[in-house]
């Protein structure tokens, strides 16, 4: 037996649609500022700043890549890329022979830390400072709802 779907409201439709568009056009826009004012990419960024944030900067292949939500092999190739630039590279694993730890070089700090401040100025341009203080705490309560949910069976 099949069920009805449960088709949205008018008003359901219309936050539905809202995110969905500016999630697109929010995300072309500040990896085109990322682009523009430090020659990163998004992914590029990403792995920066979580080894940044790591102690040692380093951490596992397979911790970065269920972080970024990628296949190892996509992550490998990507690191294989910023390894060239000498923005990263790749450890043997201490703890298991199989494994792989990413470090951050010297060249990548400075390259995060540059880039990182017209990166924030571009996400409080084109969303924070657009928000009240309480559409801001809205948005971060939606969004650890959502997150939540979309993540409880990797606990």
């Amino acid at each position: 037996m099949t069920q009805d779907p449960r088709w949205l409201t008018e008003a359901e439709q219309r936050a539905w649609q809202a995110y969905r568009r500016m999630f697109l056009l929010l995300n072309a826009q500040l990896a085109r500022d990322l682009a523009q004012d430090s020659g990163l990419s998004d992914a590029d960024y990403d792995v920066l700043s979580a080894l940044a944030a790591s102690p040692d900067r380093r951490r596992r292949v397979s911790e970065l890549a269920d972080r970024m939500l990628w296949s190892r092999s996509r992550l490998s190739h990507h690191l294989a890329r910023m390894q060239q630039r000498g923005l990263v590279v790749r450890e043997e694993c201490a703890t298991d022979g199989r494994g792989a730890v990413v470090v951050l070089t010297d060249e990548g700090t400075r390259t995060i830390e540059q880039a990182a401040p017209p990166h924030v100025e571009s996400v409080r341009r084109h969303f924070i400072d657009l928000l009240s203080p309480e559409q801001i705490e809205a948005f971060a309560t939606i969004g650890e709802t959502v997150v939540g949910r979309l993540t409880e069976g990797d606990r």
